[in-house]
C-alpha cells in the first residue's frame, strides 16, 4: 500500500484538492493502486464539514452499503442508516487504514495546467493559524477536485438583522437543542437542515418556528430508496411520479399548515434548480401538531421583533441561519470554471443536455443517489471529478485520472 509524499516538496502522480468523504476516498482508491498522491485541505481536519459542522442527530439518508468508500465496507453490524457519530468514525478508521496523510491549512488558490511539461500548477495558500500565509506551489499530472458543492456558510442579508438582541448562529454552529429549551427560536431555512434542527428544537422543549418560503417536496427514506430502484426499471418520469403519489399520500396535503405545494417532482427540482427533497424523519408530525409553527418569509427584523412578508410579526429569543452555503472563496481560479456562468443559462443547458441523453438513466440515477446522500448540507461523499473535466481531457490527451 502506497503512503503519500512525506516531502510536500516532492511530486505526485496526482493531488487531490478537498479532505471531505469524496477527497480520501479519491486518496484511498489511489492508495490501493500504489499511486503516488499529495490531499491538500484547507481546515485542519478530514471532512470538516462532518466532524465540526453538522448537528448532532444527524443521520445518513441512504442504507450504509450506498454510502461507503472504495475498498473498505461499513461494517454489517452497524445501524442501517448510521448516525453521524459513526459515520465519522468509518472515516477515521479509513483514513488510518490506508495511511491519507493530508496537507492540513492548505487553501487552494489556482489550478493551471502547463502544457510543455504536461503537468498542473497548484497554488495554496498556508492558512494555518500563526501561519507565515505564504503561497505554496505543487505539481502533478493529474488533478482531482474533490471540495463539494459548497462550503462556507451562506448569510442572507435580512433588513435590521444586526439589531437583533438575541442569539444568531448558522446551522454549521448549531449541535443540539440542550440550550434553547423554552426559548421562542427561529429558524431561517426549509431544506435538510432547518427541518430537521427545527425537529430537534421542539423536542428539546423550545417553542419552534420555522420560515418556509418556497414548495418542499417531502419524502421519507424508505421512498428515496425505492426511487433508486424504481428508476433501474421504469422511466425516470415514472419513478418520480410514483414517488410524488406515495409522498402526497403518506403526508397528505402540508399546504394547510402553510408549506407550498410543489408543481414538480422532488428530483426534477434537483436538477433544475438544486433544490433537494425534504428526508423527513419527525418533522411533519411536529408540524401538523402545532409543536412547530410553519411562517413565511422573514420581511424585516426591529430588535427581538421579527416582521414577515404577511405583515404579521413575532418576538424571538434566538435565531437559526439554515440558509445553507456557498462555493469556498477560497478555493479560486481553475477548480471550477463552469460556476462563474450565469446560473440561468447553466439551468438551461442541464435540462437541454438531459434531453439529447440516449442513456438518461445514468444521470437520474446520480441524482437520486445525490439527493439521498446528502446529509442534510451540500457536501457529496462521493464522486470526486478531474477538473475541468473538459480541459483535462484536452490537455491531458483525452485521459483524465476518474
Amino acid at each position: 500500500m502506497f503512503s503519500p509524499p512525506q516531502n510536500m516538496n516532492e511530486e505526485a502522480e496526482v493531488i487531490v484538492v478537498g479532505g471531505g468523504p469524496s477527497g480520501i476516498a479519491a486518496a484511498g482508491a489511489l492508495s490501493a493502486l500504489s499511486i503516488p498522491y499529495l490531499l491538500l485541505e484547507r481546515a485542519d481536519c478530514f471532512a470538516p464539514l462532518w466532524q465540526r459542522h453538522s448537528y448532532d442527530r444527524l443521520h445518513i439518508h441512504l442504507p450504509k452499503h450506498t454510502c461507503q468508500l472504495p475498498h473498505m465496507p461499513i461494517p454489517d453490524d452497524w445501524p442501517k442508516y448510521p448516525p453521524k457519530s459513526l459515520f465519522v468514525q468509518y472515516l477515521q478508521r479509513y483514513v488510518s487504514h490506508f495511511r491519507i496523510n493530508p496537507v492540513y491549512n492548505r487553501s487552494v488558490e489556482s489550478a493551471s495546467y502547463d502544457n510543455a511539461s504536461g503537468r498542473w500548477r497548484v497554488a495554496a495558500r498556508d492558512v494555518s493559524p500563526g501561519g507565515t500565509g505564504a503561497v505554496e506551489e505543487y505539481s502533478a499530472r493529474f488533478l482531482v477536485v474533490a471540495t463539494g458543492e459548497s462550503c462556507d456558510p451562506f448569510v442572507p442579508k435580512v433588513e435590521g438583522l444586526e439589531s437583533f438582541g438575541g442569539k444568531v448562529m448558522h446551522s454549521t454552529e448549531y449541535k443540539n437543542g440542550e440550550e434553547f429549551a423554552k426559548k421562542r427560536v427561529l429558524v431561517v431555512g426549509s431544506g435538510n437542515s432547518g427541518m430537521e434542527i427545527a425537529l430537534d428544537l421542539a423536542s428539546h422543549g423550545a417553542i419552534t418556528s420555522i420560515v418556509v418560503r418556497s414548495p418542499v417536496n417531502f419524502v421519507t427514506r424508505e421512498m428515496l430508496n425505492w426511487a433508486v430502484v424504481l428508476v433501474k426499471y421504469l422511466p425516470f418520469h415514472w419513478a418520480e411520479k410514483i414517488t410524488m403519489i406515495a409522498s402526497r399520500l403518506w403526508f397528505g396535503d402540508m399546504s394547510k399548515f402553510g408549506i407550498p405545494k410543489p408543481e414538480e417532482g422532488p428530483f426534477t427540482m434537483k436538477m433544475k434548480y438544486g433544490k433537494y427533497p425534504l428526508v423527513d424523519v419527525g418533522t411533519c408530525a411536529k408540524i401538523r401538531s402545532g409543536e412547530i409553527q410553519v411562517l413565511p418569509a422573514v420581511k424585516s427584523i426591529r430588535g427581538n421583533e421579527v416582521v414577515f412578508e404577511n405583515g404579521r410579526s413575532h418576538s424571538f429569543d434566538v435565531i437559526v441561519l439554515a440558509t445553507g452555503q456557498t462555493v469556498a472563496q477560497g478555493q479560486g481560479r481553475g477548480l471550477h470554471p463552469g460556476r462563474r456562468r450565469d446560473r440561468e443559462a447553466e439551468l438551461s443547458e442541464q435540462v437541454e443536455r438531459k434531453e439529447r441523453l440516449v442513456l438518461r438513466g445514468t444521470v437520474e440515477k446520480r441524482v437520486l443517489r445525490s439527493c439521498a446522500r446528502r446529509p442534510g448540507r451540500r457536501e457529496r461523499h462521493k464522486g470526486a471529478s478531474v477538473t475541468s473535466p473538459d480541459v483535462a481531457k484536452e490537455n491531458c490527451g483525452g485521459k483524465p485520472l476518474l
